[in-house]
């Protein structure tokens, strides 16, 4: 809210603090004594001081809180990545055929808890995420790479998840793209949660998915448009906010998700010398794009 944003409450006080003077000079001339003007004028400078002073310390509070916060949430996931890791290595362990057969309905449970444990190793590590980008904490380990290579394998891993959810995923490039300096695992996070909502939130029965990559001015260009439920108007202006999620699927159609898939990908992108952005409109679908510059590690 404008109200919060420091920026916005310091020009305030500045206006109010012209117009007490500017007021003060035409009643000083026309009405009244000049010490008595003077009176008032310090008792209005102290007005503006305290009131100064309580907005100054609310942020710094705010700052602090929001500081304490985010160490917390870092800590505790660091906390919790390190069992849920040794529960995963378990699992593998115990759902490999040489260590004994294991019944239909043990492994639909076997199956359950897997899924449930992979879920909770995703948000701590979003959580983990969020947190260095806020801190500026992120590391990038920028390298010389083909983006096309990484696109082609990331369409390749969803169409698994395509067919099951009767998606149909098509990827179209441009010849012979020149390489960009950038993290290659960071990248490949953002187009594989790109690519991953397209899919998810797709049309139900004759879903289409359309990747697409090319290069436009100095820039290589990757665009991923779906033909699904689409973002409300209202609420497209929070799609990068952290934990945010639309509830504009049908009730029977529930969507996993964390709510920080965009937030992280924005972060990303903008260390990287990008821009990210999307187009929505409900019940039509979204489309959804990045850019990264291209240069040399020179």
């Amino acid at each position: 809210p404008l109200y919060q944003c420091p920026n916005f409450l310091f020009i305030i006080m500045g206006v109010v603090i012209i117009a007490i003077i500017i007021f003060s000079y035409y009643v000083g001339i026309h009405y009244i004594a000049p010490e008595l003007l003077i009176i008032l004028l310090a008792l209005a400078s102290i007005i503006l001081l305290i009131s100064g002073s309580m907005i100054v310390n609310s942020f710094e509070r705010l700052a602090w809180v929001n500081k304490t916060k985010s160490e917390f949430v870092s800590i505790v996931a660091h906390q919790l990545r390190s069992p849920l890791s040794s529960l995963r290595w378990s699992l593998e362990l115990l759902g490999d055929e040489k260590t004994g057969h294991l019944s239909e309905k043990q492994k639909e449970i076997f199956e359950i808890v897997n899924k449930s444990n992979k879920r909770m190793i995703d948000l701590v590590n979003d959580l983990l995420n969020v947190c260095r980008i806020e801190e500026g904490r992120l590391k990038i380990n920028p390298q010389e790479i083909s983006l096309e290579e990484i696109v082609e394998s990331v369409v390749k891993e969803f169409l698994p998840l395509a067919k099951e959810k009767k998606v149909n995923i098509v990827l179209e490039k441009e010849k012979n793209l020149p390489l960009v300096y950038v993290d290659p695992e960071r990248i490949r996070m953002v187009i594989q949660n790109l690519i991953d909502n397209a899919i998810k939130y797709s049309k139900k029965e004759g879903g289409k998915v359309k990747v697409s990559l090319l290069k436009e001015n100095n820039q290589i260009k990757f665009t991923v448009k779906d033909n699904g439920i689409g973002i409300p108007a209202i609420l497209q202006k929070r799609v990068f906010e952290k934990f945010f999620r639309a509830k504009n699927y049908p009730p029977q159609r529930e969507i996993s998700g964390t709510g920080l898939g965009l937030f992280i990908a924005k972060g990303i992108i903008k260390m990287s010398g990008g821009e990210i952005n999307f187009q929505s409109k409900e019940g039509k679908g979204s489309t959804f794009w990045f850019t990264l510059p291209i240069k040399s590690k020179k």
